[in-house]
Formats: C-alpha cells, structure tokens, sequence
C-alpha cells in the first residue's frame, strides 16, 4: 500500500531531506486537482539554456498590430521621396508678405507634402519625441516655378501653395537644384488640383488601411485553436456574408440597368450639367467653342491689367494670393459672368496670375511641342537678323489660335515693357517669367537648364524684336 500511494506523488515531494512530513501531505492532496497535475506537468518542460522566452500577447488586437507592424511598414517610410540639405525662405504666410530669411533646412518631399526640419534626420526625428513638430507644407493645389527675381541668390524656385504661403529653395549646385524642382514638380503634378478630390482619396486610403488590419486580424484569429462560442460567431458571419453577397449582386445588376440606360456626354452638355472648362483646355478646341482665335478670358486679363496695372512694380513677377487664383479659375470654368473689375479682383496680381495659370495649363504650350525644336534651333543663330527671320518665318506656320494669341499676348507684354521704368520689368524679366510657361519640350527629363536658357531668350526676342516678327 506505501509503494502504491507513493506513485501518485510528484518526484520532487519524496526528498524527506527538503519538506517535513506535514509539507509531503500537503503537497499528496493538492496533486489530487487537476489544476495542480497540469502546472506540475508545465514545470516538468525544460528551455533552451540561456534562451529568455518573450511573453506571448494574449489579446488578439495586439497580436494583429504586431503582425501589421512587420508587413506594413509605417505611411511616412512608403511615401518619403526625396530628402537632404537646402536653402529656405519663407516669404509669405497665408497670403501675407515676410521678411526673406534664409535658414539650412533639411527637407523631407513625400507624396503630398515637403516637412522642413532645422537639423538632420536623426536630430529632427529625436526632437519630434519632446514635442518639436517640423514645418509641413501640403503639395495639394500648389504651384512650382523658377524665381530668379526674387533673390540675387542663383538657382532659386518658389512654392506657392493653396493657403497662401510661399517657400523659396535655393542651392549653389546645379545638379540638386534641378534634381529637386523636378521630384517636386511631379509630386505636385501627380496630385489632384481640386483639394476636396485629395481629401476623399485619403479616406479611401484610410479604408483600404484599415480594411487590411482587419483583414490581418481575421487571419490571426483564424491560425488560433477556435473555442466554441468562436465557431457560433463564425458561423454567424458566415450566414450574414451570405446574405451580403445577395445585396452586393442585387446592387451590382441596378448599377449595370443605370449605366445602359445613362444619357450621352453630348446630352448632359446641351443641358447644361456638364459644362466644359476654360483651363485645361486645348487651345484651338477653346477657340473653336468660342469661335474665335484669341481666348476670351485671354483678352479680359489683358483689358484689365493695361486698365490698371501697367505701372504697378513688378507686374507678372509677384505671385498674387494663390486661393483668390484658384477662385477666379472656379468661376471662369463654372462659365459664370466674370467681371475683373469687381472688388474681390482689386488685386491685379490675381489676374496675372490667373493668366499665367491659364497658359501654364494648356495641355500642349503656346508654343507647340512639335515647334520646340525649331525654335531652339533659330535662337541659337549667331546673326540677329537671321535669327529673327527664322523666328518669323517659325511664327507663320503656327496655327491660327496659337499665332494670333501670341500676337495678342506679346503685344500686351512691350506695353509693360515701355512702362519699365516705373514697373521694373525689363524685357529680360519677362523673358525669365514667360519663357518656360510659353514654351517647353514635350519631354523634360533632360537638358532642364539647357532649355531655360533658351526657353528665356526666345521670349526676350519675341518683345524686343515684336514688330518685326509680327509683321504682316
């Protein structure tokens, strides 16, 4: 009877040197649980010598974020573009002039935005803990362009954003320099102009997101031993899905009747529910609407600037408030009446830069991609006058709408140019201000500076030598 009794004990209750006899009796009653056989069983299972075992979350929203974490990395590391060292000014904030400053930044350019950091990634990224927040600009709806006007600086651009604050960006090497005006230009090309466009493609970015944590978490769930009143939800779930499936198919075959059945774009239009737009259009399809070969909007631009612009300093080259801009180009596409002389457009740098952001919006330039060469290749004569014959001579061949709005535009231009002494645009600053909104090849990867230099003396040719090039 003592050998049989002494078989349900654990070994380590049989050493009368270690416990007293009390203690065996004890630790013979509490063996008799099944609680207690299962801890002596777990106590039983050796680990590796040295190896520390990490503690396993039991909570299935963990586990899954964890998961989530190795598979996604974190939104800013798949956005983040391009980054390093640059010259920075900030000279305006919503709207209001600053005083040029010039700080080293380090710049981070992602998908849709540019974050300033005053140190280095590491520093920038350990100050972010205590609560320093980099300067974020947000990319939606801004402009880009070459600034050498507004800084002796060389290789300066300028980012005008929706809100009204302007950034210029320097570097003395020219490789960077371009490097960076063009990431960030196609950033902001890649981006939707209507802002409200950005926000709901976030949010659908956001459902995707969390669609997947989910996703991840069913997953987890999934690879785990199901307890009982798991299986009685899964198979809720699997009823419910099933009737979803029902809906998602009845909905799917409304959609398809809805779609045969929708009226044509011509119908919509004649109704007047879609309505074409003035910018982003092609010229000669504009012109053609109008019929006419000279925008409208073109000509009211012009007709409001030589009525009260021509003697205001630095006329095209200060940037007006970019979200009155964008304004004006609502209301000009809606087709509504424009009056320019109304008070919202007292500012005549908001017309200015409405017809700079006309033309910069054409699908094809002013000057047609299939020209860009030839043009390039007459500005490069060494004799003026032959220069300017192959000018000409380039001139007659344009299209109709692309001739005479050039005609207009450039005439417009040498009366600011006769009034230079009080607005102080010269023929070369309007060179630097129209060249490359005018005139650029179909494909800008590469020779950039090359053609900015050309693109700049191509339009200073075409006002100092206009009557010669325009005539009949």
């Amino acid at each position: 009877m003592q050998k049989s009794t002494n078989s349900d004990i654990p070994v380590e209750t049989l050493n009368p040197t270690r416990q007293g006899t009390g203690a065996v009796q004890m630790r013979i009653k509490n063996a008799n649980s099944h609680h207690d056989r299962l801890s002596q069983s777990k106590s039983m299972i050796l680990t590796e010598v040295g190896k520390v075992t990490e503690p396993i979350s039991r909570h299935r929203r963990n586990h899954s974020q964890h998961i989530l974490k190795d598979v996604i990395p974190p939104l800013e590391q798949l956005m983040v573009e391009k980054e390093g060292y640059l010259q920075k000014a900030k000279i305006a904030d919503g709207g209001k002039k600053l005083r040029k400053n010039w700080t080293t930044s380090w710049i981070v350019l992602s998908s849709r935005k540019i974050e300033f950091y005053k140190e280095s990634k590491q520093q920038a990224l350990s100050n972010m803990k205590t609560g320093n927040k980099p300067e974020s600009v947000d990319l939606c709806g801004a402009h880009i362009e070459w600034a050498k006007e507004k800084s002796s600086r060389k290789n300066v651009f300028q980012i005008t954003t929706l809100s009204g604050n302007e950034f210029l960006l320097q570097s003395d090497i020219d490789f960077i320099i371009l490097d960076w005006f063009h990431a960030i230009k196609n950033a902001i090309d890649r981006l939707p102009k209507d802002p409200s466009s950005h926000s709901r493609n976030l949010e659908l970015f956001k459902i995707q997101r969390s669609s997947s944590t989910e996703l991840l978490s069913h997953y987890d769930s999934d690879t785990k031993e199901q307890k009982p009143e798991h299986r009685k939800s899964l198979m809720f779930r699997l009823h419910h899905s099933a009737s979803d499936t029902s809906d998602k198919n009845r909905v799917k075959s409304r959609l398809k009747k809805f779609i045969t059945r929708r009226p044509s774009l011509k119908t919509l239009q004649e109704k007047g529910l879609i309505k074409d737009q003035i910018f982003g259009s092609h010229l000669h399809t504009l012109c053609e609407r109008e019929k006419s070969t000279v925008p409208r909007f073109v000509k009211q631009c012009i007709e409001a600037v030589e009525k009260r612009g021509l003697d205001v300093d630095g006329i095209y080259r200060v940037s007006g408030n970019l979200a009155t801009i964008q304004k004006l180009r609502f209301i000009v596409n809606q087709e509504e009446k424009l009056n320019l002389d109304d008070s919202q457009w007292e500012d005549i740098h908001v017309v200015t830069g409405a017809l700079k952001m006309f033309f910069r919006d054409l699908p094809e330039p002013l000057f047609p991609y299939s020209f860009f060469e030839q043009f390039v290749e007459a500005i490069k004569k060494q004799d003026n006058n032959t220069r300017i014959e192959a000018i000409k001579s380039l001139v007659q061949k344009l299209p109709p709408p692309n001739r005479d709005t050039m005609k207009v535009l450039f005439g417009h231009l040498t009366k600011i140019v006769a009034r230079a002494s009080k607005n102080l645009m010269s023929t070369h600053s309007l060179g630097i201000v129209f060249g490359p909104t005018l005139l650029r090849a179909e494909d800008e990867s590469g020779n950039m500076a090359v053609h900015m230099v050309y693109q700049n003396q191509i339009a200073e040719l075409m006002l100092s030598a206009y009557d010669q090039i325009f005539s009949d």
